[in-house]
């Protein structure tokens, strides 16, 4: 039976590694956050999408869990003896995705086509789908006005505190092909959303009115990993971000940030006792190495199986 997953980030393509190593990775089919996408260089760039490529492929260095492993970057040595913007690191690897992908957007080609040539030139078995062939650009409104995403996430360092963030051209934007089908399968065993950061990484694709439709009327569990381990997140912004809107850090907390959407929550074995109105299950959900992955996985399924009907 095939296996959804919603995802961004590193911790997303990490549970995604493990569910392909859980199960058939053909039975896999992972929805990407689309929401980081923006233009450097002139080049188009996909982060999350290209550390789920990097990953899924083996291919992802081992240690920051993005970019290519064995990367060199006399590239971006030649842009900054020529004054060139170096905020953000293009290793010459990287290169060949973002040149390739913009080559082809130009020419007209959907980016969920593009993307499913590069997993399958990777002999990539499951299926990656961006949550939209629409662009749609996440915003976030700061003490020093709105940024661009990278702009606070890679060039500020997520320093400036956050107010609130939108999702530019979400309302508009349409579900990729598949998506919306994958989601309405009633023969998937489950649709599951990683432990992603619920607001810059998982919230895009929720954006998107199809795909938030589609998983208020899907009857397959939707069980979301919580990217909250002993009361903090494990790296990124997560836990700032929350506090910065006032809210706790917890489980429960982004529980009820999913509101309606999910049916059971696989928690941290080490979080406090909590009042989740919802089914849950305890686990170890640190993701160090390949075995917690498909360990989590594995809990994640094993909970959504004991809530069909």
């Amino acid at each position: 039976m095939n296996v959804v997953i919603l995802t961004g980030g590193v911790g997303g393509a990490k549970l995604a590694l493990g569910l392909c190593h859980a199960m058939p990775a053909a039975d896999v089919t992972a929805i990407v956050n689309t929401g980081d996408d923006f233009t450097h260089l002139g080049l188009a760039i996909s982060p999350d999408i290209d550390t789920l490529l990097y990953t899924l492929a083996g291919k992802a260095n081992p240690a920051q869990g993005w970019g290519r492993a064995d990367e060199s970057w006399s590239f971006m040595e030649a842009l900054r003896s020529l004054g060139g913007e170096d905020w953000f690191a293009l290793g010459d690897g990287d290169l060949a995705l973002h040149v390739l992908r913009t080559q082809r957007l130009r020419q007209g080609e959907a980016l969920s086509a593009i993307i499913r040539d590069f997993a399958t030139a990777w002999r990539i078995s499951a299926r990656i789908l961006p949550m939209s062939d629409d662009p749609v650009a996440t915003r976030v409104l700061t003490p020093e006005g709105e940024l661009d995403f990278q702009h606070y996430f890679v060039k500020r360092k997520c320093a400036p505190a956050v107010q609130a963030i939108r999702f530019a051209g979400a309302q508009d934007a349409r579900a990729a092909p598949g998506v919306v089908e994958a989601l309405r399968d009633e023969h998937c065993r489950a649709i599951l959303i990683a432990p992603s950061n619920p607001f810059l990484s998982v919230d895009p694709i929720l954006a998107v009115p199809s795909i938030r439709q589609a998983l208020l009327e899907t009857r397959v569990p939707v069980v979301a990993v919580s990217p909250i381990i002993a009361g903090e997140a494990v790296k990124g912004p997560t836990a700032k971000i929350m506090r910065e809107l006032g809210l706790e850090v917890s489980a429960d907390t982004v529980s009820r940030h999913y509101g309606g959407l999910l049916d059971g929550m696989l928690i941290d074995a080490r979080d406090p006792p909590t009042a989740l109105d919802l089914p849950y299950a305890r686990a170890d959900t640190l993701m160090k190495t390949l075995e917690d992955r498909i360990r989590v996985a594995r809990a994640a399924l094993d909970l959504a199986d004991s809530l069909r009907g």
